[in-house]
């Protein structure tokens, strides 16, 4: 038995999202997760014990922080900034910036710059946040052509199935889907991985176009397109955090 809470750290005027738990063991553990900071704590502690405990995680995410870039990456994104590179797959983008007095942002490309038109009086949370949006948006629509053309040809190869349309839209729960109505969804965040396993993304949302669930018919017609897809999972849950704006 244990119980769990959930908070919000305050690292510099940043806020974690972590979790307490509260549970059978001996020991003191923290780590950095997917989605927050965990501190887990032992059964029987005092109250000045877990606050000393509490202060200790504090400092210890904050150490995280300080030294660990793909950390600070994982909870506040890149930080991007004027005339900086963007690297997607094979592709580069020079990023422009032009902050004006427009309560709202947006974006257009034009020969691999990606001009982005910013609220100067916004704040710079709310900044970020709105030019990853975006970037997502502008590369999405660049890559469109090429990953359609991707689908329809592994489709004719594998599945010869109707194919109403592809989408790339940003989604951080999942790597791609498929409906009913033969619509495939995939995340631009798939952009950043390599071509095979961005292959196997397809691949698995086209399977979803004869079998829409996850049986094992479903995962013959996967494994029947390539042999080798778990080595593609494996690369997503290894290196899929990184895979972002």
């Amino acid at each position: 038995m244990k119980k769990v809470q959930k908070t919000l750290l305050n690292i510099d005027g940043k806020q974690i999202p972590a979790k307490v738990y509260h549970e059978r063991r001996k020991n003191v553990r923290a780590n950095i997760g997917k989605t927050g900071a965990i501190l887990r704590l032992p059964f029987g502690l005092s109250q000045k014990e877990e606050l000393e405990f509490f202060a200790w995680f504090k400092e210890y995410v904050k150490e995280q922080l300080d030294t660990n870039q793909d950390i600070q990456e994982l909870f506040f994104g890149k930080g991007y900034k004027n005339g900086d590179l963007l690297t997607v797959g094979e592709r580069q983008y020079r990023l422009q910036m032009q902050f004006t007095e427009r309560k709202t942002h947006g974006a257009k490309i034009a020969n691999s710059i990606i001009f982005l038109e910013l609220a100067k009086h916004d704040i710079e949370s709310h900044r970020q946040k709105a030019i990853r949006h975006l970037l997502s948006r502008t590369v999405g629509n660049d890559f469109l052509p090429e990953i359609t053309r991707r689908v329809l040809e592994l489709n004719q190869i594998h599945f010869r199935q109707d194919v109403k349309s592809v989408n790339l839209k940003y989604n951080s729960s999942n790597w791609g889907s498929c409906s009913s109505e033969s619509n495939l969804n995939l995340s631009t965040r798939l952009l950043f991985a390599p071509q095979d396993v961005i292959d196997y993304v397809i691949i698995h949302e086209l399977a979803h176009l004869i079998e829409l669930n996850h049986s094992s018919r479903f995962w013959k017609l996967v494994e029947d397109a390539m042999p080798n897809y778990k080595d593609k999972e494996d690369w997503l849950k290894e290196h899929g955090p990184k895979c972002d704006f």
